[in-house]
């Protein structure tokens, strides 16, 4: 029950926030992200699940000879990311509202699944990264972008004692401690790169 809660007040808050989060985002994507997504996303080939495809800021980057699914749980996001989508005209893209904890896809399916910033804020990381897991193909690979919980403590301090704020501002949890939960989901980290201090961080995970 608790946890259909959070899913419910997960999807009410960007539901909320469709419309504005772009423009709320946008000078963080102008800095670096719009940077840290194409080089994550723009040689892959086969086909990719994108985990939180949420107002599609990732879809430009796809490859026009990619089989994409991009997934959220927002209806109102994916009205952005469609908007996106159109102007785009990539056919092999589409879009569904789907719960990542629960995905409705057979094992071992895809090439690449991926997400950028969205297990900070999904109510059960762990749930999600199981399915990624699940889902990927055995020699594929699962690609993330995601702000976590430092190992340097006054930084870990500071997210400690801000996290409340964004949680209840904006839905996402700035102290999580997602390698831990890569780890407990049975997941082994091939690649890890620090792209902003170590609080952003790009993780690269082989299939197993």
């Amino acid at each position: 029950m608790k946890q259909m809660d959070e899913l419910t007040s997960v999807r009410k808050r960007y539901d909320r926030f469709s419309r504005v989060y772009d423009i709320f985002e946008k000078p963080m994507e102008m800095s670096f992200f719009r940077m840290w997504r194409k080089d994550l996303i723009s040689n892959l080939r086969g086909n990719i699940l994108e985990i939180g495809v949420g107002t599609g800021k990732n879809l430009e980057f796809y490859r026009k000879d990619a089989n994409v699914i991009g997934i959220d749980l927002s209806k109102r996001m994916l009205k952005e990311a469609e908007k996106k989508l159109k102007r785009l005209q990539n056919k092999n893209i589409t879009l569904l509202e789907m719960d990542a904890q629960n995905l409705k896809f057979k094992n071992n399916y895809f090439d690449y699944v991926l997400c950028t910033c969205v297990l900070c804020s999904v109510p059960d990381p762990l749930l999600v990264l199981k399915e990624m897991k699940r889902v990927v193909k055995k020699n594929g690979k699962i690609l993330m972008i995601e702000h976590m919980l430092s190992r340097h403590w006054p930084i870990a301090l500071f997210e400690n004692v801000f996290n409340p704020l964004t949680k209840r501002m904006f839905g996402f949890n700035i102290n999580r401690d997602t390698k831990k939960s890569i780890h407990m989901a049975g997941l082994k980290i091939e690649k890890e790169t620090n792209l902003f201090l170590d609080v952003f961080r790009r993780i690269e995970i082989k299939g197993e």
